[in-house]
């Protein structure tokens, strides 16, 4: 911790003693914001259901300003090639929009250090012939990003394979290309791993050919002769690493999405259109009166039940919500597979379940803390926050606690526990199927919207 404040002091020394010889810490001071250049994209930067900032890059910006002690203004510019030039043009004083650093790029450009490893993929229909390298990519119709770092890797494919193209595109997002992908217009295309990871939700026909380029890093595009603001955002970079708000923020987006499976998804987007519609109503009046999201709401739901009204479990939970008789007469509810009342009781159950939460929960994680006490119980959660200060880890953050909360069921700590006993690896697998379903679910909303316009 004390090394750790000592590089934060230092590092605050440095922007204020180099204020006048650096022109971007200038800028920045003279502002009183740091002004990041962004794209609009669900690995960067966009408006979450509430209407409110969100995304990879949103937030591990946002701490760079907090760090600054200064507001953050975000341009949002349509593509890659875009943000390039409007670095270039002094328009902004980081551009945080999962750009990858690549050799070329170095040439011309300056980045901050590498924060994500990824990989370059090649991207099909799963229903089609699947290429299983360049060679077998030759002949399919491909489109890919304008000015993007896939064009370096496909060039260098092509000297290999002459007769391999490909179109290009600055009108169309990564994420529209990869819904042409799925509507099966084009064959594949390229993309970032990460993107790919959080994309094959929403476009489930998506599958991951081969990898296009050995691993390489995002990294944020800095303004050139900024050399004393770069090494403050080095060194910060160095902080976060060590006092996991990196992490954090990695899984706060990326901690969830692995568990994709095909035939679940499919089922789980089909059932948004034959079965939430007669739910819809009851669950949004119901997370509207204890100021819940609607959509956290069905999604818990659908991982109870599948949104099947009559469902019944060997431990004989029942319902939407699949309350237990105890619960249920507790939160006042009569006839557990009447939907109405299961989802009253589940959303006033939840409520309650945040009531308990401690304080000093980041304000983020209280109603995972609150669902992980809907699952296993709020004793159990007090023992895994218990654990977690002897373990040496932050028990006020669900980062740390999904690696506590499995522990649990092993010998060596529970017989020291007040509690005892608990399968704390569950609510760790039910909420992240939570976040994947609500995300999913959101999303589909979000284009249902889009195609009745």
């Amino acid at each position: 911790m004390k090394k750790t404040l000592l590089l934060l002091c230092a590092s605050l020394f440095l922007l204020t003693a180099c204020t006048e010889s650096d022109p971007v810490i200038k800028d920045i001071r003279k502002q009183g914001k740091l002004i990041v250049l962004t794209r609009n994209a669900p690995s960067t930067y966009y408006l979450n259901a509430e209407g409110a900032p969100a995304g990879f890059e949103y937030d591990l910006s946002k701490a760079l300003a907090d760090s600054l002690n200064v507001e953050v203004e975000y341009k949002v510019y349509e593509n890659i090639e875009e943000i390039i030039s409007a670095v270039n043009l002094g328009a902004g004083h980081i551009a945080a929009a999962g750009l990858t650093r690549t050799d070329n790029r170095n040439l011309s450009q300056v980045f901050g250090p590498g924060y994500k490893t990824i990989q370059q993929q090649v991207v099909c229909h799963r229903k089609s012939d699947i290429p299983k390298n360049a060679a077998e990519l030759v002949g399919k119709t491909v489109l890919v990003i304008s000015e993007s770092s896939y064009l370096e890797s496909l060039n260098r494919e092509k000297v290999n394979f002459p007769e391999l193209k490909w179109g290009e595109t600055s009108e169309l997002s990564t994420e529209q290309v990869l819904e042409q992908v799925e509507n099966r217009v084009v064959d594949c295309t390229v993309v970032d791993s990460n993107i790919m990871s959080l994309n094959r939700r929403y476009y489930p026909n998506l599958m991951v050919a081969f990898a296009l380029s050995a691993e390489q890093e995002l990294a944020w595009l800095l303004p050139g002769g900024s050399q004393y603001f770069k090494k403050y955002v080095e060194d910060w970079f160095v902080q976060i690493e060590k006092n996991s708000v990196l992490s954090i923020i990695k899984e706060r987006y990326y901690g969830y999405v692995d568990i994709f499976d095909y035939y679940n998804n499919y089922v789980f987007i089909e059932r948004i259109g034959k079965r939430l519609p007669r739910y819809q109503k009851s669950f949004q009046k119901e997370a509207e009166k204890y100021n819940l999201s609607w959509t956290l709401l069905a999604a818990q739901s659908y991982q109870e039940s599948g949104w099947n009204a009559k469902a019944k479990s060997h431990t004989g939970v029942r319902g939407l919500m699949m309350l237990t008789q105890n619960t249920a007469k507790a939160m006042g509810v009569k006839t557990r597979t009447d939907p109405v009342q299961s989802i009253q009781g589940g959303a006033k159950y939840l409520d309650k379940m945040l009531k308990k939460i401690p304080e000093d929960v980041a304000e983020k994680d209280k109603v995972w803390f609150a669902l992980a006490a809907y699952n296993v119980g709020f004793a159990h959660l007090l023992d895994a926050r218990a654990l977690a200060r002897q373990l040496g880890k932050s028990p006020s953050t669900w980062h740390d606690m999904k690696e506590v909360l499995p522990l649990l069921s092993q010998k060596q700590y529970y017989k020291n526990l007040k509690y005892g006993y608990a399968r704390g690896a569950e609510p760790v697998k039910y909420i992240d199927r939570i976040r994947y379903y609500r995300d999913v679910l959101i999303n589909s909303l979000r284009r249902a919207e889009v195609e009745r316009l």
